[in-house]
């Protein structure tokens, strides 16, 4: 696996991050019919909040983004995106990994339906809620342990 970091992200990475989503989501919105140009792009924008993101970097190259987005009842995991030259080399699932570590209550995402990411997504514990004929929500409850040991008297 190549080197990898998660740096903070800023405002100044919006565009490198909206380019990129185009990117990675255009074959599955474009499979079920609802790929934008235009859309695509804005909808990040509009939804962007760098103080809850990190930049992926690999190599000291920007390489992609994750976000876990704070909710009343636990986090949002948002805008998980990998430059495709990065696919199957297993940093999508250590960054993934690393987000998750130490987070005791429930993370939930949005995934397109028929998205590959939905399998990266259920490795690390995630299960669906409901969906629809495009998305899927999903919940990670969060971390089970192996062993909790005996209850306490």
């Amino acid at each position: 696996m190549a080197d990898w970091i998660l740096r903070a992200a800023s405002v100044a990475d919006t565009e490198a991050i909206a380019e990129l989503r185009a990117v990675v989501m255009r074959p599955d919105l474009a499979r079920l019919g609802r790929y934008d140009p235009v859309r695509v792009r804005q909808r990040f924008r509009d939804s962007f909040v760098p103080a809850w993101a990190w930049v992926i970097e690999v190599a000291g190259e920007f390489a992609g983004s994750i976000a876990l987005r704070p909710a009343e009842d636990g986090h949002w995991l948002e805008h998980f995106f990998l430059d495709p030259r990065h696919h199957g080399r297993g940093i999508g699932s250590a960054v993934l990994g690393e987000v998750l570590d130490g987070h005791e209550g429930p993370v939930r995402l949005q995934v397109l339906q028929g998205s590959p990411a939905r399998r990266l997504y259920e490795r690390h514990g995630f299960v669906p809620e409901s969906e629809d004929a495009v998305d899927v929500w999903m919940l990670r409850a969060g971390p089970t342990p192996l062993f909790a040991g005996p209850a306490a008297p």
